[in-house]
Formats: structure tokens, sequence, C-alpha cells
């Protein structure tokens, strides 16, 4: 036995006085997770599939200068065997269980009610007017307004943030033949662009995704594009987006394309643009087909940092480590305004994503797509990411229009 670890969710957490980390499928295949004690942490790199339990025990032992029994590291493995975390033939079953249920389902099921939201139809649009009534009013960008980035993070703390760029594409929204959400895919790291050919639901109904559409991305670029379709199943990302775009349109027809978009740190780290991945500049060149063809609008559902122990910092955020934040955001914010790609990722790279921008893939291929448009900045806002107010994220929304004359 050469047990191999799955890419999983990693959390830090204490756990009864004990300090650890906590392991999950971000697939949500299984809905068991397992807690790491801290002195097990060094273990889980060497669990790569190449080890039996006798390697494990001597590798564990000359990285940490401690025993690990074979009954103790067998329980480990069996847990793990059990909650699907293993890269093995169990979970290559569950996977394709949970993969062909996906795929004969009628539609991409909603999965937000009462996790962030209300739950009925009703309830959900008047907690989404409330933020609209509320919201600042953005002056009416001149031009002809082509896209936006709004945040994914829960509407409880964004709730303004969405509010505001929302209202100001409202009006655009009823012209619109599609709108193409791309989202952060939070649990894809290695996948750039991952599409589904199912329609997502809403409270409010289904909205059909374009299958000629994903038919001729899927053609450019080929079909790794669905490798991690499963991903779509369980990514809030292009869902919270959706729910405010399907509020907007009411019963007003629209064709919405959802689009995942996993980590470009392998490009950053090789100091390459995302221009040079295949599937990235295919994709945007069939969104740009697409843009001709129809009237379309495109989404990047996209916050920026993600700062503190929480995300990996070793010290909290005090207010003026938050500030300095301030500072970078607006720096960024400022080149979001230009609708450059090229720049946008220039400047994530320059600093090695020190502050951890998620929405960086959606946003970057957004502006791939979009020509001879600027961005007009609709809010800003840093939000709580931990109880001791030590960790942070950062959103924005900004709305392109075409280039003012």
């Amino acid at each position: 036995m050469q047990p191999k670890l799955r890419e999983v969710r990693a959390q830090p957490t204490i756990h009864q006085g004990r300090r650890g980390i906590v392991l999950s499928d971000p697939l949500g295949i299984s809905r068991m997770a397992i807690f790491i004690p801290q002195p097990l942490v060094p273990l889980l790199p060497l669990m790569d599939g190449t080890r039996d339990i006798g390697m494990l025990r001597t590798g564990f032992e000359l990285r940490t200068g401690s025993a690990l029994s074979t009954l103790n590291l067998e329980e480990l493995i069996k847990a793990l065997d059990e909650a699907l975390l293993l890269d093995n033939e169990r979970f290559t079953r569950a996977y394709h269980a949970a993969i062909a249920e996906y795929h004969s389902a009628s539609y991409r099921a909603y999965t937000l009610p009462g996790r962030v939201c209300p739950s009925t139809p009703e309830e959900l649009g008047a907690y989404l007017q409330q933020f609209l009534d509320q919201a600042e009013t953005a002056p009416q960008p001149e031009g002809d307004i082509k896209g936006l980035i709004c945040p994914h993070i829960d509407f409880q703390r964004g709730g303004p943030i969405y509010a505001a760029v929302w209202a100001t594409v409202a009006a655009t929204l009823r012209d619109a033949d599609l709108v193409v959400i791309l989202g952060t895919d939070h649990n894809a790291p290695s996948s750039e662009v991952t599409l589904t050919r199912q329609s997502y639901q809403t409270p409010w109904g289904i909205m059909p995704t374009p299958q000629d559409v994903v038919d001729r991305i899927a053609a450019e670029a080929g079909d790794g594009v669905f490798t991690h379709e499963l991903n779509h199943r369980g990514e809030h990302s292009v869902e919270a987006a959706a729910l405010w775009l399907h509020y907007l349109l009411g019963d007003r027809p629209c064709s919405m394309l959802p689009v995942l978009c996993g980590s470009l740190q392998h490009l950053i780290d090789r100091g390459e643009s995302p221009s040079s991945s295949g599937p990235i500049s295919a994709t945007a060149a069939v969104l740009k087909s697409a843009v001709a063809e129809r009237r379309t609008i495109l989404v990047a559902a996209a916050d920026l940092a993600h700062v503190g122990p929480a995300f990996g910092d070793s010290m909290p955020f005090d207010a003026v480590a938050r500030a300095t934040l301030g500072r970078d955001d607006q720096a960024l914010i400022n080149v979001l305004a230009t609708a450059d790609a090229e720049q946008f990722f220039e400047a994530v790279r320059r600093e090695g994503d020190r502050n951890r921008i998620c929405g960086m893939p959606p946003i970057y291929l957004m502006l791939s797509v979009l020509s001879e448009v600027e961005g007009s900045a609709t809010g800003y806002a840093q939000c709580p990411a931990s109880e001791d107010g030590g960790s942070w994220v950062s959103i924005c929304g900004m709305v392109y229009h075409s280039r003012k004359s």
C-alpha cells in the first residue's frame, strides 16, 4: 500500500485545544473531514503514492525526529481512505458516480439557499432589493457597458459592493442576449478553464447555457476544459453572480455561459503570460467572436486580496497593515481601470501575488476579451475573514464601458 493524498482542502484550526489542519474534499463527493494534529502535518507531503508504510514512517522520523507507530499510521490512512481523500480506486469509483449523477440531472442545482442567503424566491428577491435600495448610486457610464467586476464573497459582507455595480448595469442587462460569468475556481489549481454543458438553476428558474458557445470553446481548447467539470457543482463564484443577474433580468430570457477559471500561480512562478496558455487564449478568441455576434455582457466574479493568518500570513493585519493593503488595492484598481490584461497580470506577478488576488484568473480572461473599453470603479471594501479581526478579504466593483472618444 502506497497511499497518495488527493488535492484536498486544508484549513488551519484548533480542535480540542490542539492546533492542526482539517482536510476535506473540495469536490464535496465526501462530506467527511479529517483533523490532522500539527505534529503529523509533515507526514502529508510524503503521501505521494511512492512510499509504503515503512518508508512513510522512516521519512517522517527523518523530517521530525519523532517516531510514528505502524498502528497509528494505518489508522490515519484508513480514515483518509474512508473520507475519500486518497487518490485510489475507491475515490475513482465515487468520482465517476458523482459525475454521472451531475450529467444526468436536468440542470446544475442551486446550492446557496440557507447557507448565505434566504431560500425562497420572494425572500431572496427582497434581500437583494434591500441592498439595491441602499446602494450608493454610481454615475452612469457614458459609453456602452460591456462588462463588470463583482465580488463572489457572501452577500452579508459584500452586499453593498454587489449592489452598487449591479445597479449600474441593470438597464443594460435587459438588452443582453448572452451574459458570460467568469468565476474563480477555488478547487482546481491546475485547471485554467473549466466549462459545463449544464444550465444553472436559481430560485427564479433556469439560466440556459448556450451549447453552441460551449461546443466552439471545446473544439478550440480541447476536451480538457471538461476535466474538472464537477467543480461547477459546488463552486459559489459563478452562482453568486447568477443570482443578481437573474433577479435583475426578471422574466426576460437570456443565456448565461458559466466558466470557471483556475489558478495562474504556475505562470506567475515561470514569469509567463497567461496568453501562452492554449485553453485561455482559445477561450478568449471564441468569446470575442460571441461578443461580436450577439449582445453580450462579461462578468468577472472576483474578489481581490486575501490576507492574514487565515490565508497563511504569519502576522495579523492590524490597522497599519490594512492601510497598506488599501493603498496596494487602489493601485491595482487603477490598473484595472485601464482594461489592459497584460498590465494587470504583470502588476500581480511583480509582487509575487503576495496579497493572494484570487480573482486574478477571471479578471484576466475578461480583459483579454474586451477591447476599446475603460473601467469605472463603483466601490471598494475590506471584509473581515476571522473572528479576531486579523484576516481580511478585499473586494471591489467595476464597470467596463466603451472608451470615451
